[in-house]
């Protein structure tokens, strides 16, 4: 079974966490709370995240630097990041964002709804990412223990079947979100949906090497 996802917040506003948490509580994930950027890099040491909500202006460290912490670490490089800003200094002040490796750029104050899509497709990436790596590891078992039997194959068969469609469901979703979002024809639309088909291909093609008979599993 698979937890619940983890979501970092990052704002040194106690409103402004609270305003996001209001918003993203329906998603009825793990909403986790940091007041600087500090603070996030320490949270990010020992917890795995689906997503970051980094505010662009804290004192101290900054959302800028902080993203640029959080890609320079292996562990955490690939974690998406959505930098919100109350500011907008035009298109260089979103170049920055984007370069310091952020997956979208919100001005405040957001649409509610399109904040909380945006999240829940990064969420469920993450989830149908756990699953994966789930089933592999528990094939992999199987296989170096020699445990073959037709029951094994047929549970580890339904399996695979379950974790494909909730992976279309969720490519679904993305295209539809992506279609909505290109009547805004911005930068953040394109950056969005070329690292959600990354991720999702990504995906699809972990599980393709999991199917009988593809000649893709590791030993």
């Amino acid at each position: 079974m698979v937890q619940k996802a983890k979501i970092l917040l990052v704002d040194d506003r106690p409103e402004n966490l609270l305003a996001l948490e209001a918003i993203l509580s329906a998603l009825d994930q793990t909403l986790v709370r940091a007041s600087s950027g500090e603070e996030a890099l320490k949270a990010l040491l020992t917890d795995d995240f689906a997503v970051i909500l980094l505010d662009v202006q804290m004192p101290g460290m900054d959302g800028f630097e902080t993203a640029a912490h959080i890609k320079r670490r292996e562990r955490t490089r690939d974690i998406p990041i959505i930098f919100l800003t109350a500011i907008n200094h035009g298109p260089h002040h979103t170049f920055r964002g984007y370069a310091a490796g952020a997956v979208d750029y919100i001005s405040k104050p957001f649409d509610p709804w399109v904040l909380r899509a945006k999240v829940s497709v990064f969420v469920e990436l993450y989830m149908k990412n756990c699953q994966l790596r789930e089933q592999a590891s528990l094939l992999r078992l199987q296989l170096e223990g020699g445990r073959t039997s037709a029951d094994e194959a047929r549970e580890s068969a339904g399996l695979l079947a379950e974790l494909s469609a909730r992976l279309a469901a969720v490519e679904e979703q993305a295209e539809a979100l992506s279609k909505q979002l290109d009547e805004t024809a911005d930068a953040a639309t394109v950056a969005t949906a070329a690292h959600l088909e990354r991720k999702l291909t990504g995906l699809r093609r972990a599980l393709d090497a999991l199917e009988p008979g593809s000649g893709s599993v590791a030993g």
